[in-house]
Parts: structure tokens; C-alpha cells; sequence
């Protein structure tokens, strides 16, 4: 059998294959130019703010940078970045495993419903989400004559901060896993129960290996947002300097005082993370495609 000729058997009658080439493939100028307005809006709208962040950020020197970041609110803002992000994406990486695992591996009454719930960040504003905590928690809201009478404070306090990032966060480990285990199907936890496997072994020596660099993935984006947020945050936290002020917050009072440079400052970091943030997620995403890719053709 001749397969060279294999393309021009498939071309529609009359229809030679050059031609067909021709439909499917652009002549060069149209490339370039495609290519010159991506490059151009990337460069517009991504490396020349990314550079006047850190250009900004060290125009008066490395003293004054260092001066930034390391007073005290900078480094309250900043601890307690890490802290919300520590709180909240462990939390997320708990509820994405097990809604994932329910959604994927089980049918039950419902099941629409929470994939409907675990969307809902995606269609609501943040501040929407932040204003819900306030009218719930605050000291007018629902709960809040109870809370202050036994003197708890979740609203401008630290737990409210971490409860509005929870709820902005915890779509994304979930949805990096559901359709991964869905793909990959049940057939393995299956012979792993029939070799008497209980449902903890199948979950850690089965489903879990199977889904690690898609977690891997989705804790990488987690992470990012939590430590990014701003509008929920900035609703529940009431700015107050040294306390309830994250890094995104403590930006926005920099620049709204006119200390640019320190605003840059503490901003550059942000963009670090952000750079970091993206190294990781590409060379995790390669591993998820390659993963997919292996579970669709296990599923064929």
C-alpha cells in the first residue's frame, strides 16, 4: 500500500490536496502579523507593567527598598499574607481531594448541586462574597450580637480575612482534579477493591498517585489567588495598619499616601510570586497534559 498517496484518497472529490492545504493554512504575512499583535499586546499589557514594577521599586536605590519591605507594617502585611495563605489552601486542598474524589468516583443525589456550589466563586463578585460575611458576621449582622457576646470577632479580625479567601479560593483544586478522575474512570480503584484493598489504600496507593501533579497544580493557583485577593479582603479586614492589612491592602494605602516607592516596593514582591507562580504552573501544567493524555488513551 502506497501511503503517500493516503492524503489525497481522503480529499473530497475535485478537490485537489494543495488546495486543501491552502484552506488550512495561512499565507506568511497574515502569521507574522498575528504574531506581532500578540507579541505587541503581551509587551503592552504584561512585560512593560512587570518591568515599571520592579523598575519603580528599586529607582531610589536598595536602601529604600529594603526599608520598605522590612518597617512594620510591611512585615505585618506580609506575615499575614503567608498566614491566610497557609490557613486557606490547606483547607481548599482538603475540600478539592474529597469533592473531586465524591464527584468522580460516586454517583449520589445532589451531585449536580455541588458542582453548581463549587462554580459559585467563579459567577460572584468578591466584594459580593465580602458584604455576605459582613451582613452574616458582622456586629449588625445575623450572628454578630451572639459573637459579641461571647466575644468572639471574626470580621475585621484575622479569621474573617481567611474565611473570604476560602470561599474565592477553593474552586481551583477542585476543578484541576474532577475532570482528571473522571478520565482516569474507576477501573483501577475497582481491582484494588477486589484485591481487598479497603478505602483508605485505594484512595492513598491508587487515586491519589494517579492525581498528584493535577493537585499539584491546582495548589499552585490556590495559592496565587489567596495571596492575591483583594476585593473580598478587602471588605471583611477594615484596613487596620499592623493588623488586618495583607499585602494587597497595604499596597493600596502605600500609593493612595503618595509613598510610591514603597508601594512598588511590596509590590514587587507580589510580582515575584507572580513569575514564580508561573514557572510552576507551566512546568506542572506539561506534567497534567501528559497525565490527561495517558488516562484518555487508558479510558480508549
Amino acid at each position: 500500500m502506497n501511503t503517500l498517496a493516503a492524503p489525497a484518497a481522503s480529499a473530497p472529490a475535485g478537490v485537489a490536496p494543495r488546495a486543501l492545504r491552502s484552506a488550512t493554512t495561512e499565507a506568511p504575512w497574515v502569521r507574522v502579523l498575528l504574531i506581532a499583535v500578540a507579541l505587541g499586546f503581551l509587551t503592552l499589557f504584561l512585560f512593560v507593567p512587570l518591568v515599571t514594577v520592579f523598575f519603580e521599586a528599586f529607582k531610589k536605590g536598595w536602601g529604600v527598598y529594603l526599608a520598605a519591605i522590612s518597617e512594620p507594617d510591611a512585615r505585618s502585611a506580609i506575615w499575614l499574607t503567608l498566614l491566610v495563605a497557609g490557613i486557606s489552601v490547606p483547607l481548599n486542598l482538603v475540600f478539592g481531594i474529597a469533592a473531586a474524589w465524591a464527584i468522580a468516583k460516586f454517583d449520589f443525589r445532589g451531585k449536580n448541586l455541588l458542582l453548581t456550589l463549587i462554580d459559585l466563586p467563579f459567577s460572584v463578585s468578591p466584594v459580593i462574597a465580602g458584604l455576605i460575611y459582613v451582613l452574616v458576621f458582622g456586629l449588625q449582622g445575623w450572628l454578630g450580637p451572639w459573637l459579641q457576646a461571647h466575644d468572639l470577632k471574626i470580621i475585621f479580625a484575622v479569621p474573617g480575612i481567611v474565611l473570604a479567601t476560602v470561599f474565592v479560593t477553593f474552586p481551583f483544586v477542585a476543578r484541576e482534579l474532577i475532570p482528571l478522575m473522571q478520565a482516569q474512570g474507576v477501573e483501577q480503584e475497582e481491582a484494588a477493591r477486589v484485591l481487598g484493598a479497603n478505602g483508605w489504600q485505594m484512595f492513598w496507593r491508587v487515586t491519589l498517585p494517579n492525581v498528584k501533579w493535577a493537585l499539584l497544580y491546582g495548589v499552585i493557583l490556590c495559592n496565587a489567588r489567596a495571596m492575591g485577593e483583594f476585593g473580598a479582603v478587602s471588605v471583611v479586614s477594615g484596613h487596620i495598619r499592623g493588623q488586618t492589612n495583607t499585602m494587597p491592602l497595604h499596597i493600596e494605602i502605600l500609593y493612595n499616601e503618595y509613598q510610591f516607592a514603597a508601594a512598588f516596593a511590596v509590590a514587587s514582591l507580589l510580582a515575584l510570586l507572580a513569575l514564580v507562580t508561573l514557572g510552576l504552573k507551566y512546568l506542572v501544567e506539561q506534567r497534567v497534559k501528559h497525565q490527561k493524555r495517558a488516562a484518555g488513551d487508558r479510558a480508549e
